[in-house]
């Protein structure tokens, strides 16, 4: 077992240092806001459809999952050392488990509310009676426990392997293909956790929501309404189009052999992965969905109000 690993980062790039960090510093802050906004919007509403409660917690999760990664990110760009960062062994164990565990409850997270849209399209008469508050928070426990479980086997699997050599890892976090990248070993058997791990959380949660919106699909062509189909439609285009983006990098970054892997590219990717699409997710929703907009413009019109009465 190494005594710890050497995060590359950025530090190949010194002049480049202090523009990344304040990039990367914007973009951050810019990322919680956009997600705090959102939670406090809907912890404001009193009367919380299903779908407003999925979205909180998809908030809470890119809220996490970007604190994962970044603040360490940022520590080391301030820092502008020449020879990457030490982490120790366990650091990045926890690290990778983490940032595993988040992003696999957003994969079933997605295919929860998949289908919350079905039923609602395809089932809106029994709709209340079959998603549930309860249902919800089952549904909601369901995904952090099933993305933990996940993250547990192929965090124990990985750090298992062993390393030898150079413990450089040319990432600015404890990724999977770049602790894979370092592994010793040449046969095909260390891939076979990550494998399983995009069984898990990609294929079987893309299968259920491409069912989902087949279905969907079907109920749309069986309306003889033009506007009915558009509204039913609007529905689904934030969650299919952050579904999309999510699954998209996500298979593009993991499911894929190991003779693919490209430290340098792969860490540009990572960089958009963890920092471009956390912050667009809110965007996407606040632009397309009616009750998120409601519920921020009644939380600015509160604050607007309470400022109003203060300066009265």
């Amino acid at each position: 077992m190494p005594p710890g690993f050497l995060l590359q980062g950025f530090s190949e790039f010194p002049h480049l240092q202090p523009f990344l960090f304040l990039l990367l510093l914007f973009v951050h802050l810019a990322t919680l806001s956009g997600n705090l906004v959102i939670l406090v919007s809907v912890a404001s509403v009193t009367t919380r459809p299903p779908m407003l409660l999925f979205l909180c917690q998809l908030s809470a999760i890119e809220l996490c999952y970007t604190l994962v990664v970044v603040p360490r990110c940022l520590a080391d760009l301030a820092s502008g050392q020449d020879q990457g960062s030490p982490i120790s062994f366990m650091s990045c164990a926890v690290q990778m488990q983490m940032f595993v565990a988040l992003g696999g409850a957003e994969c079933f997270l997605l295919a929860a509310m998949a289908y919350d849209r079905y039923v609602a399209i395809c089932h809106p008469l029994r709709y209340p009676a079959m998603i549930t508050p309860g249902l919800c928070g089952r549904l909601a426990l369901g995904c952090c426990l099933g993305g933990l479980v996940v993250s547990l086997f192929l965090t124990v699997a990985v750090f298992r392997l062993p390393f030898c050599g150079s413990h450089l890892l040319i990432h600015f976090f404890c990724d999977i293909t770049a602790l894979l990248h370092l592994a010793c070993t040449q046969s095909y058997v260390e891939e076979l956790p990550l494998l399983g791990a995009c069984i898990v959380l990609l294929l079987v949660p893309s299968f259920l929501i491409l069912t989902s919106y087949g279905a969907i699909v079907g109920a749309l062509r069986r309306l003889h309404s033009a506007g009915g189909r558009k509204k039913a439609a609007s529905t689904c285009a934030s969650h299919l189009a952050v579904t999309l983006l999510h699954y998209g990098c996500a298979t593009f970054m993991y499911a894929r052999p190991k003779t693919s892997y490209a430290p340098q590219r792969d860490r540009i990717l990572a960089l958009i992965y963890t920092n471009v699409t956390p912050l667009l997710y809110p965007l996407i929703y606040s632009f397309r969905n009616r009750e998120v907009t409601t519920a921020i413009h009644k939380v600015l019109r509160l604050q607007g109000n309470g400022h109003s009465l203060v300066t009265g």
